[in-house]
């Protein structure tokens, strides 16, 4: 067995630098199993649930995974609102839906504040399950509510890698997914190339190819998503990190690291779910840097605080949307990427994507990403903030907002909401010195 393998299964948390929070964090390494043993009864559980819809209410960790899966089987059954955009919130089904209010903390803002709403609609609490850690103010609230289920999670499983847990299968399950099956195939994955993988990550970074490209085939587009966050929220930090570019081109140049990855079949995710999180903890440790903590997240989230502290919202200088690809040409340099940052309603996943590829060719092929905002604060914000001062951001808001959705309880609404979040990210990506442009829209056609 490789030596690092064998430390990793060891739980040898001296892989990693001192200090690491590694000792309350490798709960992931067990997941496949204890999820298939308990397969057959969140089976007959998931079969009671009656209802046409299901809403998952989550961020980051407890929604992207489940959104994989959501994608690459087809699912309409499953919605996955991980925003907090009015238009995208005010969209979501109250008739015959059921909600997954999924939150590891239990006190996820978002989180808090979508389940207010729903609430408000719904307030049945058998048309409701938890998933969450035990002891957390969720736990209270679904028991005080009559929640149908709570499902508490191991406590030493970190938010990103908790796909294989009760955070991606309960999900799952309730799609009539094959849980054991994908817990099946976790387990018999070539641990041996996870860990090859993430020491070519390493090294590749090390070497100035941080950028991890990674090519899925478009049925599997949406793997990009959760593979996106678990590399740029573990590995982005003291001023380093590998930067992943999920993509469906072969996309090369001197700083790309590509890794191509092979998936026919839906069922595969679970082996390549626990290959990347393996190799991901390896990046790591060549790194010397701790996979499992993220020391930058709280900053956005306490800018968007003083914020809504402070309403009503501040005004922020945005530039001409036509100016973008000016402004790009004249700020990128060479090892740079782009990240485009949407906080607008979902459902433009294609628009973006064609306004990622324009902006990459534009620029001779520099690693360009794109993503909805407030999603990717909980993911790849840490590498935005922690990680190589490579970042050159464009944040897209809406000129006005989306819709018009209070949120029962708070002093504000969604649409003050994510322009809070909007602009507090913004501040905390130009207090660590990253070259950043706003610009507001009411179309993504006007950016050029």
């Amino acid at each position: 067995m490789n030596p690092l393998l064998e430390r990793l299964l060891a739980r040898d948390t001296r892989l990693w630098p001192e200090g690491t929070v590694a000792d309350n964090r490798l709960g992931w390494l067990d997941s496949p199993r204890q999820m298939r043993d308990k397969s057959a009864e969140l089976r007959r559980w998931a079969d009671t649930v009656r209802a046409s819809r299901v809403v998952l209410l989550g961020m980051g960790g407890s929604s992207l995974g489940a959104e994989v899966l959501r994608a690459a089987n087809g699912s309409d059954r499953l919605l996955v609102l991980d925003t907090t955009d009015p238009a995208t919130v005010a969209a979501a089904p109250v008739d015959d839906a059921f909600y997954l209010v999924s939150s590891k903390s239990g006190g996820t803002l978002e989180v808090n504040a979508l389940f207010s709403h729903f609430w408000t609609h719904v307030p049945d609490g058998s048309r409701y399950a938890a998933i969450t850690d035990p002891g957390t103010s969720l736990e209270k609230l679904a028991s005080e509510r009559g929640f149908a289920r709570t499902f508490l999670n191991p406590p030493d499983i970190g938010g990103r890698y908790s796909v294989l847990s009760h955070f991606g299968l309960v999900p799952a399950a309730l799609m009539g997914l094959d849980v054991a099956a994908l817990c099946q195939r976790a387990i018999d994955a070539d641990l041996e190339a996870g860990v090859a993988l993430g020491v070519a990550m390493g090294e590749a970074a090390k070497a100035g190819r941080d950028k991890v490209t990674i090519v899925v085939p478009p049925p599997f587009r949406a793997f990009g998503l959760w593979v996106e966050q678990l590399i740029a929220e573990s590995t982005g930090k003291r001023g380093t990190g590998c930067v992943p570019v999920p993509t469906t081109d072969i996309e090369t140049a001197v700083d790309r690291h590509v890794v191509l990855v092979d998936l026919e079949d839906p069922v595969q995710l679970g082996a390549e779910f626990f290959r990347w999180e393996i190799a991901t903890a390896v990046a790591g440790h060549v790194l010397q840097i701790d996979p499992f903590d993220e020391p930058n997240v709280a900053e956005s989230k306490a800018n968007t605080a003083r914020v809504l502290e402070n309403l009503p919202l501040p005004a922020v200088d945005s530039a001409d949307p036509g100016s973008v690809s000016e402004w790009l040409r004249a700020t990128v340099g060479p090892r740079d990427y782009v990240s485009l940052q949407a906080y607008l309603p979902f459902g433009q996943d294609n628009a973006l994507e064609r306004l990622r590829v324009t902006v990459r060719d534009g620029l001779d092929g520099v690693a360009t990403t794109v993503g909805y905002g407030p999603r990717f604060l909980h993911s790849t914000g840490q590498l935005h903030k922690g990680g190589p001062n490579s970042l050159v951001a464009v944040q897209i808001a809406p000129r006005s907002p989306s819709a018009d959705v209070p949120i029962p309880g708070y002093p504000y609404d969604f649409g003050t909401l994510i322009d809070a979040q909007a602009i507090g990210d913004l501040q905390s990506l130009r207090d660590h010195g990253r070259r950043a442009l706003r610009v507001e829209v009411h179309d993504l056609k006007e950016v050029s």
